[in-house]
């Protein structure tokens, strides 16, 4: 046999062995459950992973039909409690006033729908986002803020083992951040129109509230100047008694030494500490000094605030939002709301503090209504004042101390039993009755009624002699005879 035909039975021999090799089979099986296959997908994973592809690139109306779909077919599937959860994440991120507020009742419906799942405190978060991205300037429209706030904390509180608390306290911190600039500016607006009532009220409310505001210090401040403002304006209070004025002098000092300390024992590290310093020396009052605990705790916040840049300044006057790079990030914000200082309860406060000066050093009475008056030649009494007892009438009906003094008059013709000396006299000074004055007598007339007097000749006769009206001055233009009309002037 030649070579040429060996290798033809060759070549086909290989060919016949490739012709009956057994194909390799799959890694499936067709005849198996789809459903139930592992590399099989369900058809409600399906339309979830399809509508989570949609609100990645943006398409927010088709990701939402998308959820809905899978919702209305699929009640029980094992994705319904994440889709419920994605139709809201589909109104926030599309934006608008429109959609945060339903994307909000998503929110709201998802915690009422599902109170225990983890993703409650996810939702929880979400709607304080919303109001988060709604916040306006310091000196804007707040309701956003405040609704924020308390959003966060009730995030905090109802979640308190979630792993989102830390950011929920930092954006906390946020908001009390921006609530705490407005009233600061409001009070120190206040305060430069000598508004004392209203500037307390809110700093006051600032240092209770936002312990963790940036400008505290200077919160604490303005209270401590507000009350010495008040101080200088009692000295001005016209009808008030020396002893009166001094006693209410010397209440606001106390209370503006109390500001200034506070500022000193709790912000030891704040840059206003050495003005507070300034004027308690001004005021001769000792100056306290801060615990060491004190000033750890106020050096670790304040370097956790950011310095605000000039490139924070100029994006602050652009864009929408507040600038919060100033907001600590350290320490527990305030997660319950303490009731609110009003002007009209340091009103009040002022009121109390002018009574108990009137009032102080008398005697109290040993039973109501039953004080023994004095005797004619004993010195009087302090609780038994000779003048009516004083009024506090602010004037206009403002709220400030620099206030009118209003005493009722004493009676005219009253003794007083106290006097030493009495004076010398009648005791009754009554005027006595006016007597009537006589009658006068009638008139007699010797003229009859109806006829006049008769005149003698001689005087009929008389002429009367002319008035002469050359040197009189008049108006009507005099005629010129003889050379005087040759004269122009």
């Amino acid at each position: 046999m030649s070579a040429v035909a060996l290798a033809v039975l060759v070549l086909a021999g290989v060919s016949a062995q490739g012709a009956t090799k057994p194909k390799k089979k799959k890694n499936y099986d067709l005849g198996a459950n789809p459903l139930a296959g592992v590399n099989s997908k369900q058809p409600d994973k399906e339309l979830y992973d399809k509508a989570m592809l949609a609100l990645k690139r943006g398409r927010y109306d088709v990701a939402r039909l998308d959820l809905q779909t899978m919702l209305n077919t699929y009640p029980e599937s094992e994705y319904r409690m994440r889709a419920k959860l994605a139709v809201g994440d589909t109104w926030f991120k599309e934006g608008g006033e429109a959609a945060y507020t339903q994307a909000e009742a998503e929110y709201k419906d998802f915690i009422t729908f599902f109170p225990n799942a983890p993703e409650a405190a996810e939702a929880q978060m979400k709607v304080a986002d919303i109001y988060y991205q709604q916040m306006e300037k310091p000196d804007r429209d707040h309701l956003n803020a405040q609704q924020a706030e308390l959003e966060y904390r009730n995030m905090i509180n109802q979640f308190p083992e979630s792993t989102l608390v830390p950011r929920a306290k930092q954006k906390l911190r946020d908001v009390q951040e921006v609530l705490g600039e407005r009233e600061t500016e409001i009070g120190l607006y206040y305060l430069s129109r000598e508004n004392y009532p209203a500037s307390i009220a809110r700093l006051q409310t600032v240092v209770d509230t936002f312990p963790l505001y940036s400008k505290s210090d200077q919160a604490l401040l303005g209270i401590g100047d507000a009350y010495a403002g008040e101080a200088s304006a009692v000295q001005n209070v016209r009808g008030l008694p020396g002893a009166v004025r001094e006693r209410m002098k010397s209440v606001y000092q106390d209370r503006a030494a109390a500001a200034y300390a506070k500022v000193i024992t709790r912000y030891p590290m704040a840059p206003h500490v050495e003005d507070a310093r300034d004027r308690l020396v001004a005021m001769n009052r000792p100056v306290p000094d801060p615990t060491a605990e004190a000033v750890a705790e106020n050096d670790a916040e304040e370097r956790s605030r950011q310095a605000i840049h000039f490139t924070d300044k100029t994006l602050g006057m652009i864009k929408h939002g507040p600038t919060v790079v100033e907001a600590v990030h350290v320490g527990d914000p305030t997660l319950d709301d303490p009731s609110r200082t009003l002007a009209p309860d340091i009103t009040k406060q002022n009121i109390a503090i002018f009574n108990s000066a009137v009032t102080a050093g008398r005697p109290v009475a040993a039973a109501a209504g039953a004080t023994a008056p004095t005797g004619p030649n004993q010195p009087p009494r302090t609780d038994q004042p000779s003048t009516a007892p004083v009024q506090l009438e602010a004037p206009g009906g403002g709220t400030g101390v620099a206030a009118e003094i209003v005493t009722a008059p004493s009676s005219a013709g009253a003794a007083d039993p106290n006097a030493v000396v009495k004076g010398v006299g009648p005791v009754d000074t009554a005027l006595p009755a006016a007597e009537k004055p006589a009658e006068a007598p009638d008139q007699v007339n010797e003229v009859k009624p109806g006829s006049t007097p008769a005149q003698s000749a001689a005087d009929a006769k008389k002429k009367k002699p002319k008035a002469d009206l050359s040197d009189e001055s008049s108006s009507k233009k005099k005629k010129k005879k003889g050379l005087a009309k040759l004269n122009p002037f």
